[in-house]
């Protein structure tokens, strides 16, 4: 798909919410009248005449295909417009078409400066940032968003509004969510446009240490610049590939935002380092005292009485390297880019808003490796008050589902494009078919490369990797070792015992993150997604690689897929081809709910169902085809007939007098390993239009697929009633079952009341609610 410059995104300019208060037709409602003459009228409407006979046309189409004979033909038709929906296209730039953007609408647009303070403002202008002012050769540029007050004024700032932003002329703005602070990215474009060289990427909460941003950081790396020594992360050890720079500074017992809940406990300092040259640090994290950069996670399972955090990092601590191989997670709220780094500072768009600079700092670093950089992180550099009035699970969602995978996922990726937008392009588009970010990503990707290109930015140019030097063993030799015993620094007031390993409950989440890890989940909802889809995602992304919801109507804001219950496992296949490093499939409706503590000791190789819940699973007999079981053994026996004989075998072995009764089962919930996923899909396949009820089908595939022996009997002691109790509690909820049915929850009332009674069995859910 070739992107143009002017067709890539609309131009447009977006809606300020704060400046519009009436939909456009009612403003436009009393513009002036024109001619009636008809001449005149048909060809001003030409193009709307056009349009409306093709949807005229189309639709007729679909009525048409719906009623021929051939329902296959429609059936293929609806498969071919869903596909389209999922593909994911190849990004391409036609860089001979991009034309440059220069500032014609701002007072600055002669203004130039090598040297930028970026932040973004909500609020009122805060000490803080007032105190910013004072520094030296710094120019401070404060982004608006639709929360910014509209009277917003700070003299010596350059203040861009939600219309100033929109009148620039970038085409990232058209992707940009109105009410986020990534909307710094304009704010990033508008200093590139203005000359910057160096901008350093600030949070206007955080005071800056002495009011010295070049005391803190390396700000000057040309050759003019003093070289030095840095001491460097060793890579003795290549499967280690993040690591927590906390521990470096005197905080074994705190974790930065972004770290992987699986790296937690690993708190032993460096045995040794190795030494690297400076001048290629071309992206520098600072750390922040009083209040850093932790999790919601950490902040809500750490405090002691909810007293503020006052946190004290080594200030007298080397700053440390990061080399190829091995990842430190990097935030927007205290970090300094160098030119060279420029293309790192896009802030995702399609993900919730506390992962967005942490799965930027992640995926920065890993083109940093193309063209010869690394990450240093510095000690102490600002100093944050713990005022915050929340420090929401939700905004973290896609750091605790995704980032482990997301970092083992980067470490392996290769280019073998020649230039670095063109990785750059290849990693957003790689990044976007593994999910990690949606299209809309890949989509801003390429609007950021064009916008970059149009303010007159220059690629860096690539270099050799010497990541791939690593293979086998082999370590790059970085310099001699050096030795450096970290402090350790007194952490009472964490309440927590500095021991080997951490408390009790994150080691239960990361225990069960490990497990479930590379498992997706599928999910059914009933209710009102609107009111739940969250809020189930929040519950079980926690635990799951991935957490798909279908419903019976498509909802796009909540990424929420149609889906027909009845015949919904003729959709599994599309969704196994998503995730094809997953392990395994889990598949629940949202009126059961799982302890996913007590699933942890089954087997991920075996197949999971509740074919020893009585209730649930049953034989049921038939008479010919006159009812609804007699018409459906008649569809199995059809789809038995031309099963392979591995899979005829098994079914005909394990089920008794299958030409006079038929296995019926609830399917509330069911596990398929990745060794049986071909095996399920081909039995799909088999159906085809066939008109065989979930019910019918799952249990018929199940065993097609294996003997019942062989299945896992983990949902054996599930708690199973027909009706559903007035009221969630733990009358009838039980936290030692491996799964609830049925539990009917429509709100998030009824999501609080279910988070309580499942804190018994996983206390950390109390911080969601």
């Amino acid at each position: 798909m070739l992107v143009q410059q002017d067709s890539s995104v609309p131009k447009s300019k977006p809606q300020n919410p704060k400046s519009s208060l009436f939909p456009r037709t009612l403003r436009n409602r009393f513009s002036p009248s024109k001619s009636l003459d008809f001449s005149t009228w048909f060809s001003e409407n030409l193009y709307k005449i056009v349009t409306i006979a093709f949807l005229i046309a189309s639709v007729a189409a679909v009525f048409f295909l719906r009623n021929i004979s051939d329902s296959a033909t429609f059936f293929c038709f609806q498969q071919e417009v869903k596909q389209i929906e999922t593909i994911i296209h190849f990004p391409k730039i036609n860089y001979d078409s991009i034309l440059p953007i220069t500032d014609k609408t701002t007072p600055y647009s002669k203004f130039r400066s090598d040297q930028w303070i970026i932040v973004s403002v909500s609020d009122y202008p805060s000490d803080s940032l007032k105190k910013l002012l004072k520094i030296k050769g710094w120019q401070v540029l404060a982004v608006g968003n639709s929360k910014t007050p509209n009277d917003w004024s700070l003299k010596g700032t350059i203040f861009l509004s939600l219309d100033d932003q929109a009148k620039l002329g970038f085409r990232v703005v058209d992707y940009l969510p109105y009410d986020s602070y990534v909307r710094k990215t304009v704010g990033y474009l508008f200093a590139i446009q203005h000359g910057a060289k160096k901008i350093f990427d600030f949070d206007d909460r955080g005071e800056l240490i002495d009011d010295n941003i070049n005391k803190h950081f390396d700000i000057e790396l040309g050759q003019n610049a003093k070289k030095q020594i840095i001491l460097q992360y060793n890579h003795d050890n290549p499967n280690r590939t993040v690591l927590n720079p906390y521990i470096h500074f005197g905080q074994r017992s705190v974790w930065p935002r972004g770290l992987p809940l699986e790296n937690v406990g690993q708190i032993e300092h460096e045995e040794h380092y190795n030494e690297v040259l400076s001048g290629n640090q071309f992206i520098q994290q600072g750390i922040s005292n009083g209040l850093p950069d932790i999790d919601s996670v950490f902040y809500f399972t750490r405090k002691q009485n909810q007293e503020p955090f006052d946190i004290k990092f080594d200030e007298h601590a080397p700053k440390v390297a990061f080399p190829q191989g091995t990842m430190v997670p990097v935030n927007s709220f205290n970090t300094i880019f160098h030119y060279s780094a420029f293309w790192g500072l896009m802030l995702p768009v399609s993900v919730s808003s506390m992962a967005s600079d942490v799965l930027r700092g992640y995926w920065a670093q890993r083109l940093l490796w193309e063209i010869g950089g690394y990450v240093v992180v510095y000690p102490p550099t600002v100093h944050r008050s713990d005022k915050f009035e929340s420090y929401p699970f939700a905004e973290e969602k896609d750091l605790h589902v995704n980032v482990g995978d997301l970092i083992k996922f980067l470490i392996s990726w290769r280019s073998n494009k020649t230039g670095l937008f063109e990785k750059i392009l290849e990693s957003s588009y790689a990044m976007g078919k593994e999910r990690f970010w949606s299209e809309k990503d890949v989509k801003f990707t390429v609007a950021w490369i064009q916008d970059l290109v149009s303010v007159g930015y220059l690629q860096p140019r690539l270099m050799g990797l010497e990541l791939d030097k690593l293979k086998g063993g082999g370590v790059v030799n970085y310099g001699d070792r050096k030795d450096f015993v970290p402090q350790k620094l007194p952490s009472v007031y964490l309440g927590v015992e500095e021991t080997s390993t951490v408390n009790y409950e994150i080691g239960n989440l990361v225990r069960w993150r490990k497990n479930f890890g590379n498992v997706v989940l599928i999910m059914f909802c009933n209710g009102d997604v609107e009111r739940t889809a969250l809020e189930w995602r929040l519950l079980y992304g926690r635990v799951f690689k991935s957490v798909i919801i279908l419903a019976n109507k498509k909802n796009r804001e909540l990424v929420v897929e149609e889906g027909h219950l009845d015949h919904l496992y003729k959709q599994l296949p599309r969704l196994f081809d998503r995730f094809e490093s997953a392990e395994g499939f889990m598949f629940v409706q949202d009126d059961t709910i799982l302890n996913y503590w007590n699933l942890v000791q089954a087997d991920k190789n075996k197949l999971w169902i509740t074919d020893k819940v009585s209730r649930s699973w049953s034989t049921v007999p038939f008479d010919g085809n006159k009812d609804f079981h007699g018409k459906q053994a008649e569809m199995v026996k059809e789809v038995v007939s031309s099963m392979p004989a591995h899979l005829q075998v098994s079914y005909k072995d394990h089920t008794v007098n299958h030409d006079s009764t038929l296995t019926v089962c609830g399917s509330e919930v069911f596990y398929i390993p990745r060794r049986l996923v071909v095996d399920f899909i081909d039995l799909v396949n088999l159906v085809g239009d066939r008109d065989i009820h979930q019910k019918v089908a799952i249990p018929m595939m199940f065993i097609a697929m294996d003997s019942p022996r062989n299945f896992d009997s983990v949902f054996k002691k599930m708690v199973y009633r027909k009706k559903p109790p007035k009221d969630i509690s733990m009358s009838f909820y039980s936290p030692e079952a491996p799964a609830v049915h049925p539990v009917v929850v429509s709100n998030e009332e009824d999501f609080i009341k279910l988070i309580r009674v499942m804190a018994a069995g996983d206390p950390m859910l109390l911080d969601l609610v």
